[in-house]
């Protein structure tokens, strides 16, 4: 049996090397890396040799110009999102204690909610009484709750509860559920917004990706209507959908409330309802009681600006 102790020195992590790999694998090259953190890509590269060789493996391989992580270097990349995440929200309750208090909400938004919902929902966080910093991370869904149950994130805004089977204490609060209706440019309207709903048929859409809880209820309206689409794409992030939707490329559905901001926003025309389809919106919590302030904000703007209730 091997009785030699552990030098302690070599045990320790190097923070700031870890530091220095985590801006790298951000950035995708030491190039960038480098002029995000002020210092030559020769230093940092001479900081990342030392790591690789503490922990004895490479972090890194090199495909084309841009440096990927190999497995060791995504479950380094993993830790250090959680450390730096950490000593973030450390420095602010340091400094909350030491002077002026300021509220910090860290928000997940899965891909498929509006950019507008969205927006909406959060406005009224950043004219609360406190100073707020407000932090959004867009993802998919079963990424975003897996950062909420590890504490990563505060509030999740999705389009779909929290499913039961998932296993986890996570709670899901309702926000409302809107009207949704068919937009398009004003060309695609001429051609396609008479005898609605039955002048669709045939019609270029665009449609949210079969992972938005809202794609089942059109696929059913479109066959009860008779209404054979011609899905030109389907498309997870919404405001990819809208900007194509602009573009003339096709017609997309979108929340009626939000008829005048498409308007403004996108030269967009209504062109009908889409009875008796509605989507509704979630915001999804840790807590099942609600004590933040921010999520608080969310809650009621969800309830007076924008939803009917669910």
């Amino acid at each position: 049996m091997n009785s030699k102790k552990p030098n302690i020195e070599e045990s320790r992590l190097n923070y700031r090397h870890l530091y220095y790999y985590w801006m790298v694998a951000k950035a995708g090259s030491l190039a960038r890396a480098a002029e995000q953190l002020g210092l030559t890509p020769q230093t940092i590269s001479a900081q990342l040799s030392q790591l690789e060789q503490a922990i004895g493996t490479a972090l890194f391989d090199l495909q084309g110009r841009k440096l990927i992580p190999t497995e060791a270097g995504r479950t380094a990349l993993r830790y250090a999102d959680e450390i730096f995440l950490l000593g973030e929200q450390l420095w602010d309750s340091l400094k909350r204690a030491g002077g002026e208090p300021m509220l910090r909400l860290t928000v997940g938004i899965t891909d498929v909610v509006p950019k507008l919902v969205a927006h909406h929902l959060l406005e009224p966080v950043l004219h609360l009484p406190e100073r707020v910093r407000l932090i959004c991370h867009e993802g998919k869904f079963e990424n975003l709750l897996a950062d909420l149950a590890i504490h990563k994130l505060d509030v999740i805004l999705a389009d779909r509860p929290v499913s039961p089977g998932m296993n986890l204490r996570l709670f899901s609060h309702p926000l409302g559920e809107s009207e949704l209706s068919f937009y398009a440019t004003a060309s695609l309207a001429e051609r396609h917004g008479e005898d609605f709903p039955h002048s669709l048929d045939g019609a270029p859409f665009l449609l949210p990706a079969r992972n938005a809880a809202v794609r089942a209820s059109l696929d059913q309206w479109f066959e009860s209507h008779g209404i054979r689409p011609r899905i030109i794409a389907e498309v997870e992030d919404s405001a990819l959908l809208d900007t194509f939707g602009a573009a003339g490329l096709g017609v997309f559905p979108a929340l009626t409330p939000l008829t005048a901001e498409l308007a403004r926003r996108y030269d967009a025309v209504r062109l009908g309802p889409i009875e008796p389809v509605r989507d509704q919106f979630f915001a999804i919590s840790a807590d099942r009681r609600i004590r933040h302030p921010g999520i608080e904000a969310i809650l009621q703007a969800g309830q007076e600006r924008l939803f009917l209730p669910a």
